[in-house]
């Protein structure tokens, strides 16, 4: 088995085993931390469903950012968006057979492709030239675009600038995901391109990335605003209340 195989295989097998445990690992500290405050922002949903509602808005349409800042969002839509299309478009590496909706949207993932950059590029550019952004950028922001950035041109490089063998990257994939390896092609612009995918995926977790699951846990926005009817108590102090002070 060639050496670049067996690196490549290695390193993505760690940057898969690192993302997802740290990212699991992340996910059980959101899940565990008390919320001892009611604290939605207002103007709130007042049932459990509007709320769950408001999350769902969140997540798919990105609302507070749209009523705070339309530049930011427009931006911030075409970057998820573009990613989406590309994601669901590199399917075709990890099935065989190739599922029919997956190869109808092959035309669409290259266009996607184009928005992604485009909404990181005008991220990257609010960061350096909005002077109250700049004025609260840390340099793990500029680091974390610029990655995605990379990740993004290298990968569009390979479908404008220098085509890798398709079918032989495939098998490689379809190796990793069988346990049974197959050569991995030698082009500079894939390797480039899997070594910034397995930077980001072990960076994820421990990354500002992390707000992906992490607006699910938010208590600004999960919270519904129903102090007045039903009184808020987090797990703890409701053990605290049942035993007493003298009981912890």
């Amino acid at each position: 088995m060639p050496l670049l195989t067996v690196t490549y295989a290695l390193l993505l097998y760690a940057a898969a085993g690192i993302f997802v445990a740290g990212t699991g690992y992340r996910i059980y500290g959101y899940a565990r931390t008390p919320a001892p405050l009611k604290i939605p922002t207002t103007p709130a949903p007042v049932t459990r469903a509007g709320a769950a509602g408001r999350v769902a808005r969140e997540v798919a349409l990105f609302e507070s950012l749209f009523k705070s800042d339309k530049w930011t969002w427009i931006f911030a839509a075409a970057f998820h968006l573009g990613l989406l299309l590309e994601l669901l478009r590199h399917l075709r590496y990890f099935l065989q057979p190739i599922w029919a909706w997956v190869t109808l949207l092959q035309p669409f993932g290259v266009y996607g492709g184009m928005v992604m950059l485009a909404g990181l590029a005008g991220l990257l550019g609010r960061r350096l030239f909005v002077a109250r952004v700049r004025y609260v950028s840390a340099p793990s922001d500029y680091l974390m675009l610029l990655l995605l950035l990379g990740t993004g041109l290298s990968g569009f490089s390979i479908e404008l600038l220098d085509r890798t063998d398709i079918v032989s990257f495939k098998f490689f994939v379809l190796g990793l995901e069988y346990l049974d390896w197959q050569p991995l092609p030698s082009n500079p612009l894939l390797l480039a391109h899997l070594t910034l995918v397995a930077v980001l995926l072990i960076v994820f977790p421990f990354s500002k990335l992390l707000h992906a699951p992490g607006v699910f846990f938010s208590p600004t926005r999960n919270q519904a605003d129903d102090a007045r009817e039903r009184r808020h108590l987090a797990p703890w102090a409701a053990r605290l209340e049942r035993g007493g002070a003298g009981g912890v």
